[in-house]
């Protein structure tokens, strides 16, 4: 197959803003991927060579992409720097030298998708002395072949930036269409498969066959997941309501953050959070706590880390641990500095089979037996089962007190189910004004700020499209001690930078930040048609993804309020 072919499918998606229409564009292309592609190459549709959870990426900087623009082409970095500055697309610029190149290659051949798959596999394997330079004759050699439009789609998957408008949301219902026409349910059937597999490969490969293979996709040990999430309720009788009425399982809503513990058959233990990193690395403690308290052959246990004082033993906020998390270097220090407890409050797979289909109070049973609590290092959930409301309601109390973030209310009887489900599980904290929001783009301050990114552009989503709703650039500290800097998140942003005009910049959408703010205004200058008005970030949330922010659906609900 013609990697030509890819790059007709990424310009007709780059046309249009239609999701349906991006649908069938995709259907129609799957089919042709599914007789005469590989499975794995539906990852290039998403700018990727591997599975989301895969943390393996290109390396590749938007100097180092200069560099290879440069190299490739045999003309001065100067001279991409002074287009860049005009155009802002580092693709678009490979597009023009690449058609206006007056030396061809020696042999002359057509790039095909394997060729180019490979070469962007093997840049992701290399590091080590001299891995710029290694780096750099892989992308000149596909570069060296590309035709103009090639190039641009090439230095665009390198700098994780196509620009086609392809969410996950659209290439579920892609594959949807292409193999499920006459099923009911079938993008839900295809984001359930998605849901245990995380990997579009193993779905796109599976849903190809059909939809009884499709339901044999099941979770394994060692692999991420998506998890179950909540909804949110404004009280407790809608809690209980959400949940089906009757008896219902109340735990803790800790201030810390989610993670899956896995234990393989071999007795190998692997962590990841909610946003499919793995995070065992960082976590040496836990694994040492899983090992010497929680029995089983083989496990996937869903539980809320919370890090503590060493000193004092209070329970510290997310914030304090949030560090832990992307640090990969002190670890040792950090252990000591920043200890946490972990809390068991679920089970998905026990000894060689998944125990997702089991209602919640047999899980909750499986935990209890094969979990040996140990305080501040390992145990499982408190939790009370009632019917009455008044005594939920003291739990609730109990739980802010201690300072807690709320409570979780659970369906008994429901099993366990990635995202978002109705009747399942339902979350109650104190009424904030707050959204989980991505940045997508930010502005260099000035003065003593100067070079610091220090104003943020805030996105929701869209039914897969992130739409703007404002600006922010309150809330961040100026001293670490205090919390994140404006210092911290510029570091975070730089490597993110995709385009870059004036002292503004646009960013690949990847950190999400808790955002509160006094209302919402209808706004002609947002994408979404909203603007935050007084919005200021109360915390940096390395452990959601762009999947679990705020939807349109919820600002316009919330600005209904509002108005009412």
């Amino acid at each position: 197959m013609e990697y030509r072919e890819f790059v007709e499918v990424y310009e007709n998606l780059g046309k249009t803003t239609k999701r349906l229409e991006k649908v069938d564009i995709l259907a129609e292309f799957l089919e042709r991927i599914k007789k005469k592609g590989e499975k794995e190459w539906v990852y290039l549709l998403s700018g990727r060579v591997f599975p989301n959870y895969e943390p393996r990426e290109f390396g590749i900087s938007r100097q180092l992409a200069i560099k290879a623009i440069a190299f490739s082409f045999g003309i001065n970095e100067a001279d991409v720097i002074k287009r860049f500055k005009k155009i802002g697309d580092l693709g678009e610029i490979a597009e023009e030298f690449a058609l206006r190149k007056k030396q061809m290659p020696l042999v002359k051949g057509k790039l095909s998708v394997g060729k180019v798959f490979d070469n962007l596999r093997k840049i992701t394997e290399i590091e080590g002395k001299g891995a710029v330079d290694r780096k750099l004759d892989l992308v000149k050699e596909l570069l060296g072949y590309a035709s103009g439009r090639e190039a641009k789609y090439i230095v665009r998957t390198l700098l994780s930036d196509l620009r086609i408008g392809v969410a996950d949301g659209v290439l579920r219902d892609a594959i949807a269409k292409a193999f499920l026409k006459n099923e009911e349910r079938a993008s839900e059937k295809i984001e359930e498969a998605y849901d245990l597999a995380v990997d579009w490969a193993i779905v796109f490969d599976a849903a190809s066959k059909g939809v009884k293979e499709l339901e044999e996709i099941e979770i394994v040990p060692g692999k991420p997941m998506n998890v179950m999430l909540a909804i949110k309720a404004k009280d407790i009788a809608e809690g209980f309501e959400i949940c089906g009425g009757g008896k219902v399982g109340i735990e803790i809503k800790y201030d810390g953050f989610r993670m899956l513990i896995n234990k393989t058959k071999d007795g190998e233990i692997s962590l990841f959070t909610r946003r499919l990193e793995n995070v065992t690395r960082q976590f040496p403690d836990v694994v040492d706590v899983v090992k010497r308290h929680v029995k089983g052959e083989s496990f996937i246990l869903d539980s809320e880390v919370v890090g503590y004082d060493a000193k004092t033993k209070k329970y510290k906020p997310f914030e304090a641990i949030s560090q832990r998390i992307k640090r990969k270097y002190e670890i040792e220090e950090l252990e000591k500095k920043l200890p946490v407890e972990v809390n068991i409050f679920d089970i998905l797979y026990y000894n060689g089979k998944s125990v997702m289909k089991e209602s919640f109070r047999e899980r909750r049973k499986i935990v209890e037996k094969i979990v040996d609590s140990v305080e501040f290092k390992i145990k499982v959930a408190e939790q009370i089962v009632t019917d009455r409301e008044e005594e939920a309601m003291k739990f609730y109390d109990r739980a802010l007190k201690v300072g807690e973030e709320g409570i979780m209310i659970k369906n008994l009887n429901a099993e366990y189910k990635p995202g978002r489900r109705v009747g399942y599980m339902a979350k109650l904290k104190p009424e904030t004004k707050d959204f989980d929001l991505v940045i997508v783009g930010a502005e260099y301050g000035t003065g003593k700020r100067g070079g610091l990114l220090t104003s943020y552009i805030l996105a929701c989503d869209d039914e897969g499209r992130l739409v703007e709703v404002g600006k922010v650039s309150s809330g961040l500290k100026e001293k670490e001690s205090e919390g994140m800097t404006f210092e911290e998140m510029t570091k975070l942003l730089k490597p993110l930078i995709i385009e870059e005009k004036g002292n503004v910049v646009k960013v690949k959408p990847k950190i999400v930040v808790s955002v509160t703010y006094q209302n919402i205004q209808k706004s002609p200058s947002y994408s979404s048609g909203y603007a935050l008005r007084f919005p200021r970030i109360t915390r940096y949330r390395p452990d959601k993804s762009i999947e679990e922010i705020t939807s349109l659906d919820e600002v316009e609900r919330e600005a209904k309020k509002e108005r009412k």
